[in-house]
């Protein structure tokens, strides 16, 4: 099988109208290996100071942190009405809910750099050069992401040229001024009309997106200024959670998608790319699991001519046999009136983080 670069890629795709990239999590590993991989945060937390709570998960059939800490905290309110003398369990509910708070920033800031400048600027650079062929020029269309971490956020905020000439990118993210608080530390999602014009989706949500009940808040490093660490335990200590989908398998974050508008808006427009005839699509950092097939079948079933998957390493690999069996797979779902072509490119090549 003939393997192109991500140079001839990128030049073989000049024959379509736009370009559009489908990120995953070997886009944060191929930056920061040491930190960054493939376990949820389920998997990597702690949870040694209360067994409890790895049995509430379980009773829940969910790993969506969430759920659970508004379960423990609701149940801790009813308890008392059902037990006649209380006891101790209620305000234990409470304690593991806060408990479990804390696990969550934990995780989260033991996964994941603190501030931008722990990322040297050379790497943004690369990263920003990577992304023009997606977001900038006659061709530009979309970059749709998997991965809740900041990493992407950051590259389209850091614009200064250190090396050579600037690379201006579109990142409208469908967020805008607070009408009620226009200086606030955050912006708010403009809602599904202006999201239209979006150009970066964060499809599994982000952790610097934040559900406040009313609105959906999205915290700026320029204007707020806060290592991440502290930002979620601010947020979440006022009943403010990071919105992302830690859920494990496709249909239950299909279920969480669909029961949130911005999550369901990035699903939908999406889905209104992939029918584009004259488009294309770049896989980049993605093993093309079954866990999200909920995103991937899509694909399969979209209109677009061309698909261009990247591979890492030796293409005899056995995750690289089985990305190229699941593309495959993806070619087959296809309506005979819409033939895919699958491509592959080697995706060091990409030089994403330089």
């Amino acid at each position: 099988m003939a393997v192109m670069t991500f140079d001839e890629a990128i030049e073989d795709s000049k024959q379509f109208s736009k370009r559009h990239l489908l990120l995953g999590n070997g886009f944060s590993i191929a930056c920061r290996a040491d930190i960054f991989h493939y376990g949820s945060l389920y998997d990597q937390a702690d949870f040694s100071a209360a067994h409890e709570l790895e049995q509430v998960f379980a009773a829940l059939g969910t790993n969506d942190f969430e759920a659970v800490i508004r379960t423990l905290e609701s149940s801790a309110t009813i308890l008392p009405a059902y037990v006649a003398d209380g006891g101790a369990a209620p305000q234990k509910m409470l304690e593991h809910a806060a408990m479990l708070k804390e696990i969550l920033v934990q995780t989260i800031a033991g996964n994941h750099p603190h501030i931008p400048t722990d990322i040297p600027d050379d790497k943004f650079d690369a990263c920003r050069r990577f992304l023009s062929h997606f977001l900038s020029g006659e061709t530009a269309g979309c970059v749709f992401t998997l991965n809740y971490d900041l990493l992407l956020y950051w590259t389209l905020m850091h614009e200064d040229p250190f090396f050579g000439a600037a690379v201006d990118l579109a990142k409208n993210d469908g967020f805008g001024n607070d009408e009620d608080e226009p200086d606030a530390e955050y912006v708010v999602w403009q809602g599904e009309t202006n999201a239209h014009s979006a150009s970066v989706m964060f499809l599994h949500g982000a952790l610097h997106l934040f559900d406040s009940g009313k609105d959906l808040l999205k915290y700026t490093w320029v204007r707020k200024g806060v290592p991440l660490i502290n930002q979620a335990r601010a947020a979440l200590a006022g009943n403010k959670f990071p919105l992302f989908v830690a859920e494990g398998t496709s249909a239950q974050k299909k279920a969480k998608i669909r029961h949130n508008a911005y999550l369901y808006q990035g699903l939908k427009q999406f889905t209104a790319n992939v029918t584009q005839g004259r488009h294309c699509w770049f896989i980049f950092g993605h093993s093309l699991a079954a866990n999200d097939d909920h995103i991937l079948t899509r694909i399969g079933r979209g209109r677009f001519k061309k698909l261009y998957v990247g591979l890492y390493g030796d293409q005899m690999e056995a995750w690289n046999l089985e990305i190229t069996a699941r593309a495959n797979w993806l070619k087959s779902l296809r309506n005979d009136r819409w033939p895919l072509e699958v491509e592959f490119y080697d995706a060091e090549t990409a030089h994403v983080w330089g």
